[in-house]
Order: C-alpha cells, then structure tokens, then sequence
C-alpha cells in the first residue's frame, strides 16, 4: 500500500491489484474514502468536510500523475511521489 502524498494530516495511497474504476484512497483522522481519478468523486467511504474538499482540490491539480500512478501500478510498477497540497 504504497503512500503516494501526504498533506495536512491526510495520507493518500495507491494499492496493487485494483479494481477498476481508477482510483486512489484518502485516510485522514481514522476515516477512509475511496476516489476515483475520473471523474474525482467518491466512490466509497467518507472523509470529514474539510479533508474532503482539500482531496478533491489536490486530485483536481494531479490527475494528470494519479493516472500515470494507476498504469503504472497496473503494470507492477512502484508508483511516484505525487507533490502535497500547499
């Protein structure tokens, strides 16, 4: 379970072996939630309003390298570091 960023005290991976639809996962403060790359949307779980709105800020900037990160994950490949939101 590869961490790909983190940021504000919310921590983003990527897993081996996903299931489709693309997506990544944002743990913060005990809470999880499964996004999809595109459309940004959460597919399962929940965060708290605020994390919410700063992981879907964040994929907003980088969907671009969370799709590179899921092909290359997809091909056993490690997946890169991704840069925080600031």
């Amino acid at each position: 379970m590869p961490e790909v960023s983190r940021f504000f005290g919310i921590i983003v991976r990527m897993y081996y072996d996903e299931h489709l639809p693309p997506h990544f996962h944002a743990i913060y403060s005990g809470e999880e939630a499964q996004v999809s790359i595109d459309p940004i949307l959460i597919l399962e779980g929940s965060l708290p309003s605020r994390a919410n709105s700063m992981v879907f800020e964040w994929a907003a900037l980088h969907q671009r390298e969370l799709r590179e990160n899921w092909n290359r994950m997809r091909q056993d490949q490690a997946p890169r570091k991704i840069p925080p939101l600031r």
